[in-house]
């Protein structure tokens, strides 16, 4: 029997993997999964099983899953395409009646938040699948800031649409780690946990922790939609990138990503990653 880790060529499966072996799971216990194998080379000379895993092609989840007693399906990268990517996860799962770990997106059946129409829609499969299932519904990676920190330590500005609005965020380890700790456990089975940092962060604690780490003064210069927008589009982003960031940061400003519960702490037996801590480590690079 095995855990298949889906999407292991990515920074959130490839740190769970790690995250595994590091709690003792023998490494022919793990399915590295991805697009290209290739990428999974040194995964491979540790041991551990690498298949070919393309959402596209369910030929090839289903070579994947052959013996898998948990899978943890790591929501797609296309919008548009994961809920019909996800669904061919779910049917090739239920042939061999593993569980499934899902990573969803905060309050996803309730939430306003842009992504969260291809995540609920995702639990609903799940839920009429008939599969033992739990649901980490992941709030945002610190490291989706990671260029909007080195940019303000290189200008000293922060541009921003978020209107005040807070981010529970933490960074991909420590999901990493939760989704270790559900996927090695029955404990969780059933369960619909959401995740987040312990200490939501607005952008002006965001530029006063830049400006602590690197000793140069940073400034939030907060912006409407529309604004923020229209700059987005003259620093070269197509208009549906820059309607997609500006969207996020709409939902941010109406206090969609801002609430955490300790979930993610509790799991982790440990306080989540600081925003601190990140930038600092971030910035020593």
């Amino acid at each position: 029997m095995s855990i298949v880790v889906t999407g292991a060529t990515g920074h959130l499966g490839r740190q769970v993997i790690e995250q595994l072996l590091s709690r003792g799971t023998a490494p022919s216990d793990i399915v590295a999964g991805g697009r290209r194998p290739e990428a999974l080379t040194e995964l491979a000379a540790m041991g551990v099983r690498t298949a070919r895993i393309d959402y596209d092609d369910p030929a090839t989840l289903e070579a994947a899953f052959a013996d898998a007693e948990k899978i943890l399906l790591i929501s797609g990268s296309e919008v548009g395409q994961r809920v019909a990517q996800h669904l061919a996860v779910i049917d090739a799962a239920q042939k061999v009646g593993a569980t499934v770990v899902y990573t969803s997106a905060p309050k996803a059946t309730t939430s306003a938040l842009v992504l969260a129409p291809e995540h609920k829609a995702t639990e609903e499969l799940l839920d009429a699948s008939g599969l033992t299932h739990t649901v980490l519904r992941n709030s945002w990676y610190t490291e989706n800031y990671d260029d909007t920190i080195r940019q303000g330590a290189a200008t000293g500005a922060l541009l921003t649409s978020t209107a005040g609005g807070k981010i529970a965020s933490a960074p991909r380890r420590d999901y990493a780690e939760a989704a270790a700790v559900v996927l090695l456990s029955d404990e969780h089975d059933g369960a619909v946990l959401e995740l987040s940092g312990d200490h939501p962060w607005d952008f002006e604690e965001l530029a006063a922790t830049i400006t602590e780490i690197s000793g140069r003064e940073v400034i939030v210069q907060e912006v409407s939609t529309e604004e923020h927008l229209a700059a987005l589009k003259s620093f070269g982003l197509d208009e549906g990138t820059a309607g997609f960031v500006t969207a996020l940061d709409a939902n941010i400003a109406e206090g969609l990503l801002a609430d955490s519960d300790g979930t993610l702490a509790r799991l982790l037996g440990r306080p989540t990653t600081t925003l601190k801590q990140h930038v600092s480590a971030l910035l020593a690079d």
